[in-house]
């Protein structure tokens, strides 16, 4: 079994020496657990000598409550009696710790599940938390957790800076294939931090396993990440945010399903997914309602994405084919949204995901959702070469 940064932290005296009579926050959400499923925040709240001066939690709130995008609010919790502060309100200024949280401290202490996505926002937190910590002068460290989607394989390009946003924060590619104590050390240096970054890592993990390979258990780091298979599908399916395609946001089964109540036709939609032979994954036709988000009561049609091979499986030129594949079915009923996403009301959503709107304006103009993921393959080489040099796990 995995052994997590988390873990190791608390079965490690000297290690524990890092919190241990001192002053700290920790920042955590309800995937921050040992391999017994015991909430990381509950177990050093048990013993004066841990305690934390706060906590400091993510989008969607300590235990997931919040739906994406939905302001968090700060809370005291009264049975582990210590105050839990929001880095995610209403504002971009939000995410980012204030002078108050961090008031006093000897270190900030991050353990958040990441999912392995560009997207996926608590690594831009984390790396809001670093900054924060360069200016106070305060240590930050890193317990390091598994990539659920393995550590081998990379797909997409690097952001443009100009589209630099809460998800195209980091400059990586969308499936980036670090874990998140590689990503700090990455990044600290990319930016040239002044910073004190300790990385507790993982062990028995190596870059090929996936979720089930490490024999932890999968708690959900937020309400549309049910399960680690949600994760390997997500780095594609997220694209489908930023348009009017509901990718199953309010069903059962987020990023699998994905469909419109302007798709007359999902047979020959699913016959033409299919027809592309694309790796490790099938499309079935189907119909659902979503409870909420888009087409919120409203019956969609379309597909069902059905994984059949995990290690074969290319989750970004998968969402661009899908995309690619409906508008070009549905050009007139197809759109890309535009209100207000993660902070941003004047550039597209899907533009913030892409990282380049060149992208989009050639998924548009007809360019096969193929080759669109061979053109962002092309702009990470030099990424490449100089992760290298952050990476924990061979």
């Amino acid at each position: 079994m995995v052994k997590t940064g988390a873990e190791r932290l608390l079965t490690d005296e000297n290690l524990l020496s890092l919190i241990k009579n001192r002053k700290w926050a920790l920042i955590c959400h309800q995937a921050s657990v040992d391999s017994n499923a015991n909430h990381l925040f509950d177990l050093v709240c048990a013993d004066d000598s841990l305690r934390p001066q706060r906590l400091l939690v993510p989008e969607h709130g300590l235990f997931g409550e919040q739906l994406y995008m939905e302001a968090v609010e700060d809370v005291f919790h009264e049975r582990l009696q210590v105050p839990v502060s929001s880095l995610y309100g209403n504002t971009f200024e939000s995410l980012t710790p204030k002078a108050h949280h961090l008031d006093g401290l000897d270190l900030l202490v991050f353990d958040l599940q990441d999912v392995g996505a560009r997207y996926y926002t608590y690594l831009a937190t984390m790396t809001m938390a670093m900054e924060a910590c360069s200016k106070a002068k305060i240590q930050f460290v890193v317990l390091d957790r598994p990539n659920p989607i393995g550590g081998a394989l990379i797909e997409g390009n690097i952001p443009l800076p100009t589209l630099k946003s809460f998800v195209s924060y980091l400059p990586v590619p969308n499936r980036h294939g670090m874990t998140a104590g590689e990503i700090a050390k990455f990044v600290r240096d990319q930016q040239k931090m002044d910073l004190e970054l300790t990385v507790i890592p993982c062990k028995g993990w190596d870059r090929r396993k996936l979720w089930p390979e490490t024999g932890l258990p999968f708690v959900p780091p937020s309400p549309n990440i049910p399960t680690w298979e949600t994760a390997l599908v997500y780095p594609g399916m997220c694209l489908l945010e930023g348009t009017n395609i509901s990718e199953g946001r309010g069903t059962t089964m987020p990023f699998f399903l994905f469909g419109a109540p302007w798709i007359t036709n999902p047979t020959r939609l699913v016959e033409e997914l299919n027809s592309q032979n694309l790796a490790g994954v099938r499309f079935r036709e189907t119909a659902f309602t979503p409870s909420h988000d888009k087409g919120a009561n409203s019956s969609c049609k379309g597909a069902q994405l059905i994984v059949t091979d995990s290690e074969q499986f290319r989750p970004l030129v998968t969402g661009l084919v899908i995309i690619a594949t409906i508008f070009a079915n549905y050009p007139d009923d197809f759109a890309l949204r535009t209100d207000t996403y993660e902070f941003v009301d004047d550039v597209p959503a899907l533009d913030l995901l892409l990282g380049d709107s060149s992208l989009r304006e050639a998924l548009l103009n007809g360019v096969p959702g193929v080759e669109i993921a061979r053109r962002m393959r092309d702009g990470r080489r030099d990424f490449i070469a100089i992760r290298e040099r952050y990476l924990l796990y061979r």
